[in-house]
This record gives structure tokens, C-alpha cells and sequence, in this order.
């Protein structure tokens, strides 16, 4: 076996490139909602996965991620400014304002980019100019106006410096609660930056607990909610406050007028002339509350925004997305539609489906012919079926109205060694003759790798490479144009890639082909994160420790005498890899700990570098990516969500048909705007010509159905005001395509 190594020349990124990525968009499960607010007829809110408001009479929704302006990814509270503007808390401690009638955003990166380890927002208030911020390490004070902190409070009496402080109110004087107890402004204290200028309470001053939860004020007194309980404070000391509530938590209480409204242990309840009474259980964990002037209960619960009116009709309200921010395993079919896994081992809710609009949800409350919830691996086919891989029930044929489970009794496939019942699909793939082949993460009867004809006829293989061992943690199938299959094994007794070939005769193992390869015969670890066959039949292996490739894959099906190859690409060798996608240019989509690669072809050079500084990537690692063909569209799987983008790269057309050309007119010079030519075959020839026939710039599409024009001619100038004729051919000039743009210099 040879082995090489190619070198990745890592050189300035061109801006061009970047700039051509495009229509960014997240999407994001916001049902866990961690703060709302009422405002002018609209419900606003922030959500672990982003912010959204709902407008009463439209009956719609308006979501608000990074790739729309925010910053912060999961949003722990708001408050709206006197001028209407609304402000979101961050569990990273960023801040972000949205002034949703100009259309535009602040961010605010003091807390986030200071050396506080502990950075969470955990409530935001608003007194007259100044929005009140408490944090997990204090409270800060911000104008309005000129987003400017005009100070912050660490210490408060003889708490433990940076103390979390849960919320923060203010009636003449400062009231802190904190888990260390309640801080309160000294009378005329005004360096409160001082410890001395806070007066502090624990339970050993009355309070049933030291955590406390908010302060209000109701009839004239201060109460303050605990973990315990609630507290009423006569000036000196804390005294008890609707026993009732002794050694409960209480997650929220408002006053409104003579009533105080209290979430106790996921119920609502109504305290009025000393009689306490219940109001309202909801359907889902609630967190949070309030109200408006109608007597409209707004809450956040796990499952959106309960919208709970004044007669008490409860509905909830959360805009469409995925199920859960979990993407393990995604892909597209020919037809476009993304398929996504959602995790294992329990913590699967099922499967979801994005048609480009809409986000479909199955699970076993919505769809009972599932058979699990821990849908694991998708896989779309050719003629646009999806198959789901689950942890422990067998696998899903589906169109998404009919649902077919395959599992130990009907398939012949055994489940793991402890229980052949638990049957774990771990991959897909589909061959030249269209038989679906399925990998087993661990066969009872070492029967790693199924096969299922188009006429439903079974068949099932054992892999010689495996020595006959009962092997596990089978992962990440594929499948190369010689119809050889490769996966990984984590498994600690053999663990590496292997590969194998039947020769298409399914009942005859003695011409079987199949290998196994380890850091012993070139890879870099031994960790297999990721195997992928690009469009040449290269194995792009994605390991722990960087790239390998495996070319020559036809020397497995043919005797030729030539070997396989082995070669590594140097600068990605210490990269986690977590993911390779192959593009319609056999360009290479690379996920991994610290942000989305894209090298081209052979690996040798690098494209792009996208992160979460410099992109709307949600997160810097990627767990998975899929890539729509036909439309240019990258989708990156992050923990935080999902993010696609439109790039250039597109499957190109099977034959000339007609240049679609555009902008026309054409504005040069502007920026970084460039004539897009699409209605391409590959490896188009295009000519730009002046209309009686000069041609003033020459060159070849990248390989899609697109191509682009900077308006320069060859010599690198800018072309003159006018019609300008494109005629684009294939490689022998025997097709040819004609389009018009009119260029218009300012």
C-alpha cells in the first residue's frame, strides 16, 4: 500500500467567495421560553433558541435569530425601553436591543467580553432611562439612550463578592436578590459600589431561604419570593407571607391593584382581601409571568408563550421550527426536502422534515406507527424515500404518510449480543442496482451489513476483515461507484475502517471482497468520525485527528495490480472532525470543533473559514452537514440549531436549455455584486462579447450551473456602458447557449 501526504496550502482567503455565500438563515426550536413581555397588541419573547413576538391580531409570528441580527443564541430575559425598543438578556452575557420599527439591532458585548466567569443575564428591568441588569455576578446599570453602563455592583454587605443575583427591582431605593439573601440600598447612600451601602438579609433576618427569587411591591409592603416561600418586610425584619406557600418554590408573583398573582409549583394563584385561591393550572412547566391592563396572562412555559385570557381560554403559541435543537444526522433528498435525525439512548424526540417553508414534526404522540423516539440516522433515497435509523427499534421506510418499521421479526436482522431484540441502525446507502444496504451497530450473529432488493428480497453479510469476531459501534456507511461499501468500528478489539464488496453475487461469499485499515496503514486515528465518498470515488475519512483520503477504489472490484492509497491532508491533521459533505464541484465541506472548512477537490487548497465570529454559524462546532444539490444550498447542524446558506456551487444541467443572467441591467462598479450566468452544463466555456463580436473576457464555469462576471474584461478593467452578448458551449463547441446583459458604468 502507497502512502503520501498532501500538503494544504492555507493562503489569504479571497473576499470574492465569501461574499457569494448568501441568504443566511437560521432555524431553531424556540418552545423553551425563558422570558415574556406585553407590548402594543404584540406578545414578545425570548427563547432558548432565539427571540420571537407574536401579533394578537395577525394571528403570526416574527422570529429573530443571529442570521436576522441578534447576537446573543440563548436569550434568558427581555424588557422593553420607554422608547419601544426591546432588549434580550443572554446566557453568554451578551446583550442585544432590537428596534423592531426601524428594522434594526445593538448588541452590547461589555458583560461577554469581560473576565467574569460566570456571565448569564439573568433578568432585565426597565426604571424610567435605565435598564437594570442582573447577571451571575452582580447588577449593572444602563442608559437607554446611549446604551452606555454608568455602573456595576459586585459586592453587596458581607455577601461573597460576585453573588448571583436572580432579580432586581427598584422603589426609591434598590432592592437585590440574590442567592445569598436580599441587599437593599442604604437611605442616602450613593457610592453603591461600596459593600457599606447595602443593608443585607438572610434567613437568620426572617427569610424562609436565603435564594431569593424577585421582590415586589403589593399594598405598600415589600415582598420577596423564595425558594421557600414568601416574605414580607416590615422595615426591619422578614415575616411570613401567605403560609400556604411555606417550603414552596415560587417562580414568579405580580401585583395588580388589590391582587397578587403567584406561580407556585405550575399553578397560578390569586391572593385577594386575605383569601388565597387557585386561577389557573397550565398544561406545560411555566416559568415566568405577566400581565397586561385587559387582565391577559401571558407565561413562559417549555412550550411556547401560554396566552391565557382574562376568562381563563389558555392557548399556546410558539412559531413553526424544528422539534428540538438536536441535528445528529441530516440529509437532503433530490427533491429538497431536509430529513433530521434528533438523538439517542432517551434523549430522541423523533424525527423532522424542512420542505424550504414549513418544519414538520413526527414523534410517537403525533405519529404512533413510529416505534421510537430515538431516531438516530436519516438517510433520503434516490427516489426521494426516507429511511430512519433508530437506537434500539430496527429502522423506518417512509414518505412521510405512510410509515413501514423493519426490525428483528420481519427483516432477519439480529440486534446486539445482550438483546437481539434492541436493534440499532447506525446507516444507509443505496447501490447501482438500487439495493438499500443498512448497518448494524451490533449484530448478535455478526452479520454486520443488510441488504434489501427493490422486490423486497433480504440478504445478510458477514465480513471476513471482521476475523469472525462479534464487532460493535458500527458507524458511518457509504457506498463508491464500484458498489463497495465502507464504515467505521469503534469497537476497542478492531477498531478502524472497513470495507466490502460482494461482486453483486449475493449468495456466494467465496468472491467477497473486504479489507480493514488502521493508524498502522496510514490514518491518522483510528477514531473514524466520518466516511464520505466524493463524486471520484475518493474515501474522504474524517477522523479525530484530521483528514485522510483513500483513492484507487477501483483496485478493490478489479485486478489491475495496483493498490490502494492512503494520503493525509497535513494542515487538517490535528482538526476534530465531526462531518465531510461533497458538493456538486467535488468540493469538500469539512465540520469540526472550530467552524466550517470548505477546501477544494484534491484538498490542497483552502476555500473559506466560516465561524461563528465571522458568519451566522450558531456555534463553532458542527455535528453535521447536508447539502441541497440542485439549489446550492449548505445546511451546518450546530447544538445551538441549524444554519443554511445559498452558495454558487449547483448540480449543472443535463443539456443547454436558455442563460438566465442577472441583475440586467448590470451597475458596475458595485462592490462585491457579480453578474450570475446560470443555466450551465459542466465544464462550461463562456465568452463575453461586445455586440459587433469582440470579445472582451473568456473563461470557464467552475464546474455547476453557475458562473459569474465582475463586468472586467480580460486585461482586469472595467467594460463600457452597453450590450453585451454572453455565449456559453460545451468542452467540443457542438452546444451553444446565448444570453444579453446590458452593463451600465456609473
Amino acid at each position: 500500500m502507497k502512502y503520501k501526504i498532501i500538503f494544504l496550502f492555507v493562503f489569504t482567503i479571497s473576499n470574492l467567495l465569501p461574499q457569494q455565500f448568501s441568504n443566511w438563515k437560521n432555524f431553531t426550536d424556540m418552545k423553551l421560553v425563558s422570558g415574556v413581555q406585553f407590548s402594543d397588541g404584540e406578545i414578545w419573547a425570548a427563547s432558548d433558541g432565539g427571540a420571537f413576538k407574536f401579533i394578537i391580531d395577525e394571528n403570526s409570528f416574527k422570529t429573530f435569530t443571529k442570521a436576522d441580527g441578534l447576537q446573543g443564541i440563548t436569550l434568558t430575559s427581555l424588557t422593553i425601553d420607554s422608547s419601544g425598543r426591546v432588549w434580550f438578556g443572554s446566557k453568554s452575557g451578551v446583550l442585544d436591543i432590537v428596534n423592531d420599527k426601524t428594522g434594526s439591532f445593538k448588541v452590547i458585548l461589555d458583560i461577554a467580553n469581560s473576565n467574569q466567569i460566570n456571565k448569564r443575564i439573568n433578568y432585565l428591568n426597565t426604571f424610567s432611562d435605565t435598564i437594570i441588569v442582573s447577571s451571575d455576578f452582580g447588577v449593572s446599570l444602563i442608559d437607554a439612550n446611549s446604551f452606555l453602563f454608568f455602573d456595576t455592583f459586585f459586592k453587596f454587605g458581607n455577601f461573597t463578592t460576585n453573588t448571583r443575583v436572580n432579580y432586581t427591582n427598584k422603589f426609591g431605593l434598590l432592592y437585590v436578590c440574590t442567592d445569598e439573601g436580599v441587599a437593599i440600598q442604604k437611605e442616602g447612600a450613593t457610592n453603591l459600589s461600596a459593600p457599606e451601602s447595602w443593608n443585607v438579609y438572610t434567613t437568620s433576618n426572617g427569610l424562609p431561604s436565603n435564594k431569593a427569587l424577585k421582590v415586589i411591591k403589593y399594598q405598600g409592603d415589600i415582598i420577596v419570593s423564595t425558594d421557600k416561600g414568601l416574605s414580607k418586610f416590615n422595615g426591619v425584619l422578614w415575616q411570613p407571607f401567605i403560609q400556604q406557600f411555606n417550603d414552596k418554590v415560587i417562580s414568579d408573583l405580580i401585583a395588580s391593584g388589590d391582587s397578587l398573582l403567584i406561580l407556585s409549583e405550575n399553578i397560578i394563584y390569586i391572593y385577594k382581601n386575605n383569601t388565597l385561591q387557585e386561577l389557573f393550572a397550565p398544561q406545560f412547566p411555566t416559568s415566568r409571568f405577566t400581565l397586561n391592563n385587559d387582565g391577559n396572562i401571558v407565561g413562559a412555559t417549555n412550550n411556547g408563550i401560554l396566552y391565557l385570557t382574562a376568562s381563563l381560554s389558555d392557548s399556546y403559541l410558539v412559531p413553526n421550527g424544528p422539534a428540538a435543537n438536536q441535528f445528529p444526522s441530516i440529509t437532503v433528498g433530490e427533491n429538497g426536502i431536509l430529513w433530521s435525525a434528533s438523538g439517542r439512548d432517551g434523549a430522541g424526540v423523533g424525527f423532522y422534515t424542512f420542505d424550504k417553508k414549513i418544519w414538520n414534526n413526527y414523534n410517537r404522540n403525533t405519529t404512533p406507527a413510529l416505534p421510537s423516539n430515538d431516531v438516530y440516522r436519516v438517510y433520503a433515497s434516490p427516489d426521494n424515500i426516507g429511511y430512519l435509523g433508530t437506537w434500539g427499534h430496527g429502522f423506518v421506510r417512509t414518505d412521510e404518510t405512510k410509515f413501514e418499521t423493519f426490525n428483528q421479526y420481519n427483516s432477519g436482522m439480529q440486534g446486539i449480543p445482550e438483546n437481539p431484540d434492541f436493534l440499532v441502525i447506525t446507516g444507509f446507502t443505496t447501490d447501482s442496482r438500487n439495493n438499500l444496504w443498512i448497518l448494524n451497530f451490533a449484530a448478535a450473529d455478526r452479520k454486520t451489513l443488510s441488504m434489501l432488493t427493490p422486490d423486497s428480497v433480504w440478504y445478510h453479510f458477514s465480513i471476513p476483515a471482521a476475523q469472525n469476531r462479534t464487532l460493535n459501534q458500527h458507524f458511518n456507511l457509504d457506498i463508491d461507484p464500484y458498489d463497495t461499501k465502507w464504515y467505521s468500528s469503534n469497537d476497542a478489539s478492531r477498531k478502524g475502517i472497513y470495507y466490502f464488496n460482494e461482486m453483486k453475487t449475493y449468495d456466494d461469499a467465496s468472491d467477497d471482497r473486504s479489507g480493514f485499515f488502521t493508524t498502522v496503514d496510514g490514518l491518522n486515528s483510528n477514531e473514524i468520525r466520518s466516511i464520505t465518498v466524493d463524486r471520484r470515488g475518493d474515501v474522504w475519512i474524517g477522523t479525530g485527528l484530521g483528514v485522510n483520503v483513500i483513492s484507487n477504489t477501483s483496485s478493490i472490484t478489479s485486478s489491475n495490480g495496483e493498490a490502494l492509497r492512503i494520503s493525509s491532508v497535513f494542515s487538517l491533521r490535528q482538526q476534530s472532525i465531526n462531518a465531510i459533505a461533497v458538493d456538486p464541484l467535488n468540493q469538500k465541506w469539512v465540520a469540526t470543533n472550530q467552524g466550517l472548512l470548505l477546501v477544494n477537490s484534491d484538498g490542497s487548497r483552502l476555500i473559506a473559514a466560516l465561524d461563528s465570529k465571522n458568519s451566522p454559524l450558531l456555534s463553532d462546532k458542527i455535528i453535521s452537514i447536508a447539502i441541497d444539490d440542485n439549489a446550492g444550498i449548505v445546511y451546518a447542524a450546530t447544538e445551538n440549531g441549524l444554519t443554511s446558506f445559498e452558495t454558487p456551487f449547483i448540480k449543472p444541467a443535463e443539456s443547454f436549455d436558455k442563460l438566465f443572467v442577472y441583475p440586467n441591467p448590470y451597475y458596475i462598479p458595485d462592490g462585491s455584486k457579480l453578474l450570475t450566468i446560470d443555466g450551465l452544463i459542466r465544464d462550461t466555456e463562456l465568452k463575453i462579447l461586445t455586440i459587433d463580436g469582440r470579445v472582451v473576457s473568456q473563461f470557464f464555469s467552475p464546474g455547476g450551473r453557475t458562473a459569474y462576471w465582475d463586468g472586467r474584461d480580460d486585461g482586469g478593467n472595467l467594460v463600457n456602458s452597453g450590450v453585451y452578448l454572453i455565449v456559453a458551449f460545451d468542452r467540443d463547441g457542438n452546444n451553444v447557449v446565448t444570453g444579453k446583459v446590458a452593463v451600465l458604468r456609473r
